[in-house]
C-alpha cells in the first residue's frame, strides 16, 4: 500500500507542481515596492521607508521613497508597516529521498518531481537558493562500472521553475566505504567509496565531471564505530579536486583532522570544524590566518548546523512555541512533527537537556573562535533525514547561530549575501541586478530573529510564491497518507 501511495503522490505532485509553475508572461511593466523597512542582505543599515523597483525578473533601483525614480506607469504595491529582506540560501541540503507526506526515505523518491517539490517547500519558507549534497546522481561504481543512478539533480540544476527555489548539486559525495551519510539507509551507499589514494584520486576524476559545486567528503569515524578518510587520503582528494579548480567541503569532527584538512587547502565545511568535545587551538588559528595572509584560497566557511543541537535545548515538558507554528503545520502532518520532535523533547530529562546545552556551547565557541580567525558562517541546515524539518530548519538555524552569539544582522548577512556569493547565486540582496527575491515579513526580524517567521509574502525572480496553494496541496497529501494507513 506505501509504495502505491508514494507512486501516487509523487504522480500528483508532479500534476499539480506542472499547474502551479504555469509562467506567468514575462511582462517589463516596472512594480515600485513602497514602505517597507527594508534590510538589504549586506549588512548595512536597514533602509526605513524604502522603495525599490522590480523588473521583469530583477530587481532595477533600490532607495528610500521619494529618492527612487518610478518609470512611467509602474504599478505600484504598498508595504508600510511590513519588513523586507532577502531570501535565504542554503549551502548544505539532503533533497529528494524524503516522502513528505508518508515520512520515509527511498531512492525511489529522488525523482525530478519530488526534488522540485522540495524546492517548492524551501519557497513556501523564503529560501530562494539551495545546494544538494549527497545527491543520487549517477556515478563510478569504482569497480569498473557504473550505478545508473540517472541525472535528476543535474537536470534540475538547469531549470528555473516560478515559485520554487533555485537548486545547485555538490554531487554524490566521497568517503571511506561506509563511512560516508549516516541514518536512513537510502543515503549510505550513495557517495564514493574510497580506502586508497589511487581510487581517491579516480573518484575525484569522475566526480569533476558533473562539474560540482564543490567535491564533499566525510571524515567522521563515529566515534570509532567506522573507518575514515586518512590523512594521506584528504591530501590526495583535495590536491586532485584542486587540479581542476573545484572547492572542497567537508564533514569534519576532530581538532586533529580539522588541521589536516586546513593545511591542505579545504575551504569548506558543513558543521563546526572542531566538535565533540575537541577544542580550538591556537596553532589552528594560526594556520587560517597564515592562508589567509598567503591568499591561498582565503574564503573559508561553514554551515555550522547546529539546530538538532539547539532544539535539544529545548527539551523538557515546556513545549517549543516552535513546534506550533502555522507554517510548519502546513508543510508537516501533525503526527510528524510529533513523532519528529514533539514526543521526543517532552521526554527529554533535565540531565539530557543540561548535556545538550553544555554541547551546545562548546560547539559555539569553536565556531566563534574559527569566525574571528576568519572563516565566514553562513546557513545550511543539514536537512535531508526525516527529523530535519525543510524549511522550519533554516529558521531555527538562524535563531541557533544568534543563540550562539552572533547578532540578528550578522546572522542575516551570511544566510543572505554571503551564502549567495559563496554558492555563485545571482540573490541574496536586494540591489540592483540581482534576481527579485524577497519576503515581506510582519514583524522586524532585526528585534527578535524569531519573526523571520513571520511571513506575509515570498517573491522569487519578481513573482510571488503561490504559498497558499501550495500548502492546500500538501494538506492533500497529508489526508491521503492517513487515510491509506
Amino acid at each position: 500500500m506505501r509504495r502505491k501511495l508514494s507512486s501516487y503522490l509523487v504522480s500528483a505532485a508532479a500534476m499539480l507542481a506542472a499547474v502551479l509553475a504555469v509562467t506567468p508572461a514575462q511582462s517589463q511593466q516596472a512594480t515600485v515596492y513602497e514602505g517597507a523597512r527594508l534590510i538589504i542582505g549586506d549588512g548595512t543599515n536597514a533602509i526605513e521607508d524604502s522603495a525599490f523597483v522590480v523588473q521583469g525578473t530583477q530587481f532595477t533601483q533600490v532607495g528610500r521613497r521619494g529618492q527612487v525614480q518610478v518609470p512611467a506607469g509602474a504599478a505600484h504595491v504598498d508595504l508600510t508597516g511590513k519588513t523586507v529582506m532577502p531570501t535565504l540560501v542554503d549551502l548544505h541540503g539532503h533533497y529528494g529521498f524524503q516522502n513528505l507526506a508518508v515520512g520515509n526515505m527511498s531512492k525511489e523518491m529522488f525523482t525530478r518531481a519530488n526534488l522540485i517539490d522540495h524546492m517548492q517547500r524551501m519557497a513556501y519558507w523564503g529560501v530562494g537558493a539551495v545546494i544538494g549534497i549527497g545527491d543520487l546522481v549517477d556515478r563510478s561504481d569504482m569497480k569498473g562500472g557504473r550505478t545508473g543512478w540517472g541525472d535528476v539533480p543535474l537536470k534540475v540544476r538547469d531549470e528555473v521553475v516560478p515559485g520554487t527555489a533555485l537548486f545547485k548539486t555538490a554531487g554524490p559525495g566521497l568517503a571511506w566505504p561506509g563511512s560516508g551519510a549516516q541514518g536512513h539507509p537510502s543515503r549510505v551507499d550513495v557517495s564514493y567509496p574510497v580506502s586508497t589514494v589511487a581510487e581517491a584520486r579516480a573518484a575525484v576524476d569522475d566526480y569533476v565531471k558533473i562539474k560540482p559545486e564543490f567535491i564533499k567528503i566525510w571524515v567522521d569515524d563515529r566515534d570509532g564505530a567506522k573507518k575514515t578518510l586518512t590523512p594521506e587520503l584528504i591530501r590526495a582528494v583535495a590536491d586532485e579536486a584542486h587540479k581542476f579548480n573545484v572547492p572542497v567541503g567537508v564533514h569534519n569532527v576532530t581538532l586533529a583532522n580539522a588541521k589536516v584538512l586546513f593545511r591542505s587547502g579545504v575551504e569548506a565545511w558543513m558543521h563546526v570544524p572542531v566538535r565533540g568535545g575537541d577544542k580550538v587551538d591556537a596553532e589552528l588559528i594560526g594556520i587560517i590566518k597564515d592562508r589567509i595572509a598567503r591568499n591561498d584560497r582565503p574564503v573559508m566557511w561553514m554551515t555550522p548546523a547546529m539546530i538538532s543541537a539547539y532544539m535539544n535545548t529545548k527539551g523538557g515538558p515546556t513545549r517549543p512555541a516552535f513546534l506550533d507554528d502555522p507554517m510548519l503545520k502546513a508543510t508537516y502532518a501533525p503526527r510528524h512533527i510529533e513523532e519528529y520532535w514533539g514526543d521526543v523533547l517532552k521526554k527529554m530529562t533535565p540531565a539530557q537537556v543540561a548535556k545538550a546545552k553544555e554541547s551546545f556551547e562548546a560547539d559555539a565557541k569553536n565556531a566563534l573562535l574559527l569566525r574571528s580567525a576568519g572563516m565566514k558562517i553562513v546557513s545550511g541546515t543539514d536537512t535531508g533525514q526525516t527529523r530535519h524539518l525543510i524549511g522550519m530548519a533554516n529558521h531555527l538555524d538562524l535563531e541557533s547561530q544568534v543563540a550562539m552569539g552572533l547578532t540578528p544582522m550578522e546572522v542575516i548577512v551570511g544566510a543572505t549575501h554571503d551564502g549567495a556569493q559563496i554558492g555563485k547565486f545571482n540573490t541574496g540582496s536586494v540591489a540592483a541586478g540581482k534576481n527579485a527575491d524577497f519576503i515581506v515579513l510582519d514583524a522586524n526580524p532585526l528585534d527578535n530573529i524569531s519573526n523571520t517567521r513571520k511571513i506575509n509574502k515570498v517573491y522569487l525572480r519578481g513573482q510571488e510564491v503561490p504559498r497558499a496553494q501550495y500548502a492546500a496541496r500538501w494538506q492533500a497529501g497529508f489526508a491521503q497518507a492517513a487515510s491509506a494507513k
